[in-house]
């Protein structure tokens, strides 16, 4: 199958995605076409990553200076401290803004990845190599970086664009299931937010997508990075109308870090658990239609996507989950800011509610 390439053009930063099979072993060539140039290169890779695509990875830069910096990526490495030992690695040896750096993982890798990046000398040049399906349709667009904090999540953090962005979907081939139904909750935001008739394809190739099958997942991957690509052209520092991207994104966060960002609940699994949150608070408050909700609610059932909050929380976990929720950084009040779905394909964004009206849901979901 042949590469698709999509141009992502901000204000700060043009830099391309490319999207294919097998990337890794052109990895060099794929660089040198897009007129990226540097004589060292730092590589922070997710030591989960199989040791045959690293060894790919470490042949393409064969005749540079190469140092490997192997990080265990969950979301409590994603901290000050770790990014703090990696860019004093990068003094240590001497590296200049005019080398990269480059991030082989999924969300947590990138996002940890860019942050250094961008406050190495001001900025390094940084290129992208995600590697879960995640990373591959949602993070790796439109430059944010950041660490989590006891606070929350992603709550210190720069808007950095990358120089290049490669996606290889052989990379999904080694993951558990888990991680590609995660990926997935990120298509179905994308389509929920921005495109009908991508949510009618999701609907009738659901069962080919979560194979992995092709052409079907290279589409959606695809059409997932065309979406957010409109979005961060129009508004790269998310003032505004980026916020669609938040999408269940308020509860989810909020979610993660009640349960101290654990594996019993990765980041994949909180937006699903999010967006069922927002569907039905977006139902309770009369915006979105029945036969809609009734709609997308049948699609995560059948796709077995999670969407029972009461399995991960219970009663005694709301006062912490609303707690977090007012510290989200889309809020500017002392509301709590929450992106909701009027229709499929038209969100509502910048409607704000008192912590005592989400309280009352959020125990409702919680109870019955």
């Amino acid at each position: 199958m042949k590469s698709t390439k999509i141009k992502i053009n901000t204000k700060t930063q043009k830099y391309p995605i490319i999207i294919g099979s097998n990337l890794i072993s052109k990895l060099n060539i794929i660089i040198k076409e897009n007129s990226i140039r540097f004589n060292k290169c730092f590589l922070i890779i997710d030591k989960n990553i199989p040791k045959n695509q690293i060894n790919k990875i470490k042949k393409s830069f064969k005749n540079k200076e190469t140092i490997i910096y192997f990080i265990d990526a969950n979301e409590k490495n994603k901290n000050q401290r770790i990014a703090n030992k990696i860019l004093d690695k990068l003094l240590l040896k001497d590296f200049s803004r005019e080398d990269c750096l480059i991030s082989v993982g999924g969300g947590i890798t990138g996002d940890l990845g860019g942050f250094v990046a961008s406050l190495f000398k001001r900025g390094m040049q940084f290129i992208n190599l995600p590697t879960t399906l995640l990373a591959q349709v949602d993070s790796c667009i439109g430059g944010k970086t950041g660490v989590n904090t006891k606070y929350g999540k992603n709550l210190i953090g720069t808007f950095y664009q990358p120089k290049l962005v490669i996606s290889d979907s052989n990379f999904l081939k080694t993951l558990p299931p888990r991680e590609i139904i995660c990926g997935y909750g990120e298509i179905l935001k994308h389509s929920l937010i921005a495109n009908k008739n991508f949510y009618k394809y999701l609907n009738i190739n659901i069962s080919s997508i979560l194979k992995l099958e092709s052409p079907f997942i290279e589409k959606v991957i695809t059409e997932s990075c065309r979406i957010k690509k409109k979005v961060v052209e129009k508004d790269e520092k998310e003032k505004n109308f980026r916020k669609i991207l938040n999408f269940g994104h308020t509860f989810a966060h909020a979610y993660e870090a009640t349960l101290g960002y654990s594996k019993k609940l990765n980041h994949g699994e909180a937006v699903l658990l999010g967006m069922k949150s927002a569907l039905n608070f977006s139902l309770k408050e009369k915006l979105l239609e029945n036969h809609e909700y009734k709609s997308i609610i049948n699609h995560i059932k059948i796709s077995k996507l999670p969407n029972d909050l009461k399995k991960k929380f219970s009663t005694k976990h709301l006062n912490k989950i609303i707690s977090f929720m007012q510290k989200d950084k889309k809020n500017t009040s002392d509301k709590i800011n929450l992106i909701l779905l009027k229709r499929i394909g038209t969100p509502e964004i910048n409607k704000n509610y008192s912590k005592k009206n989400l309280k009352l849901f959020l125990k409702k979901e919680l109870v019955n």
